[in-house]
């Protein structure tokens, strides 16, 4: 269902592979800074990090890809694409702390949403983002994406504490 990678004029978004854990651990998976509005914790082995890139590797409703600057062909991020229903998709992204700031994700979030809603059998982009987490709902504002709304109690993030937190539902549609 999703392409095998998209680009754009600074990123390629490329599958992730096994050759990547090291490049995942060093650059993001380990940073609490980076991790603290997701649904894991900040990794502490390579081995935490394998077990991630195997997992991604194996599913079968999103796809994940390597963030990947062209310009030094560093892995910087990663970026999930999810079929999250009939007609629907979601997204998930992380990036690494250093290329924070300079518009990156928000070219990437922006190629993807687009050629999602080229595709005939998609209507709908979105996802929720963390009330806290205004850098990220600005990346989505950006890309064209729409706040529809406040979901209480919405989502759990381990790094945040035990209680479920409200996010922003952001979505673009045709």
């Amino acid at each position: 269902m999703f392409p095998d990678a998209f680009q754009t004029a600074r990123l390629l978004l490329r599958p992730i592979g096994m050759g990547d854990v090291q490049a995942v651990h060093d650059s993001y998976a380990q940073d609490p800074e980076v991790s603290r509005y997701l649904t894991w914790r900040p990794h502490t082995s390579i081995k935490q990090t394998e077990a991630y890139v195997r997992s991604c590797l194996g599913a079968t409703t999103y796809r994940t890809y390597a963030l990947v600057e062209r310009e030094t062909e560093q892995l910087i991020g990663s970026f999930d694409l999810r079929d999250t229903g009939p007609a629907k998709v979601g997204y998930g992204y992380v990036l690494a702390r250093p290329f924070w700031g300079k518009g990156l994700m928000t070219e990437a979030l922006a190629e993807v949403v687009n050629w999602a809603l080229r595709q005939p059998s998609i209507w709908r982009v979105g996802d929720v983002v963390d009330v806290d987490n205004l850098a990220s709902a600005r990346v989505m504002e950006k890309a064209g994406l729409e706040r529809e709304g406040l979901l209480r109690r919405w989502a759990s993030h381990p790094n945040t504490g035990d209680t479920p937190r409200d996010c922003f539902s952001y979505a673009k549609v045709r």
